[in-house]
């Protein structure tokens, strides 16, 4: 028979299981596809991100600062449909660290989600994926620790510091989603019921866009992000067919004294970069 410790111990574990079901920690990577990817790549160095390693056999670069890794992808095709990527960069994808990634996948297909056919070529590690909002995918990565997925698909850049320091502690904050109208709830329940994220209380609303609706994830609060759900404006036509992930945003301590050393290296605010107080969170 249980004691009522030995009871209680087995709730909490309960409870823990249920609140974060696939042991979600953080994002490990955003996508971009650009058929330009020089001039992403420069904007992003001017934000203190440096070029670490290239794909093995496609056009893809990888950039990195701190725990922060950006993909840019210029291959052809670069999206689920097999479209060719545009000059304009857009986020095609954003790579999710699970517990067991081959258990996140099958769990995200058993709810629902739709499977992103497989274009694995040779020497390249199958990373399982969902479809996300509008074309955009949504994978699933256990190989975040002492072995990345990087370390197979991605071959150093010489000379380079694989690891350079985050500018002024940025970090992985969240994603901007643009969703069509009366669609607020159908995603609520998307990312609730395949992932496990909460509505944050609009009393503990922060950040400098008070839009939409806000989803917190269920991550350990070193790794949690957050989700904005951003209906159009009153009075706007439906644009369903347009919903997409829009923009990134970045946590930081200071917000003021980030953007003055960002400004120094040639950044300004019309790259549109989104910047959050850590110190808001609550």
């Amino acid at each position: 028979m249980k004691t009522k410790i030995q009871a209680a111990a087995a709730d909490r574990e309960s409870i823990t299981e249920i609140a974060n079901p696939l042991g979600l920690d953080g994002i490990e990577f955003i996508e971009y596809t650009t058929s330009k990817p020089q001039a992403l790549g420069q904007v992003l160095e001017m934000m203190g991100f440096r070029p670490v390693a290239r794909h093995r056999s496609r056009e893809v670069l990888l950039y990195r600062q701190g725990g922060i890794n950006v993909i840019v992808n210029a291959h052809t095709p670069a999206m689920p449909d097999g479209a060719a990527p545009a000059d304009k960069p857009v986020i095609a994808a954003v790579a999710l660290r699970v517990r067991d990634a081959a258990a996140a996948y099958r769990r995200a297909l058993e709810r629902g989600a739709w499977a992103v056919p497989s274009r694995v070529e040779v020497m390249e590690l199958n990373i399982p994926a969902i479809h996300g909002v509008g074309k955009s995918r949504i994978y699933f990565v256990d190989r975040y620790d002492k072995f990345s997925i990087y370390d197979v698909d991605f071959v150093p850049i010489p000379t380079v510091d694989q690891h350079p320091p985050a500018v002024a502690g940025l970090h992985f904050f969240g994603v901007v989603q643009y969703i069509g109208n009366d669609r607020t709830e159908d995603w609520s329940e998307f990312y609730r019921e395949l992932f496990g994220f909460t509505e944050l209380p609009a009393e503990q609303r922060f950040g400098i866009l008070p839009k939409g609706r806000i989803l917190r994830s269920p991550c350990p609060a070193a790794s949690r992000f957050y989700i904005q759900l951003i209906e159009p404006e009153a009075g706007v036509l439906d644009v369903e067919d347009d919903e997409g992930l829009q923009r990134v945003g970045l946590g930081t301590a200071d917000v003021l004294a980030t953007v003055a050393e960002l400004s120094q290296r040639g950044w300004s605010l019309s790259n549109h970069a989104v910047f959050t107080p850590k110190t808001a969170e609550p």
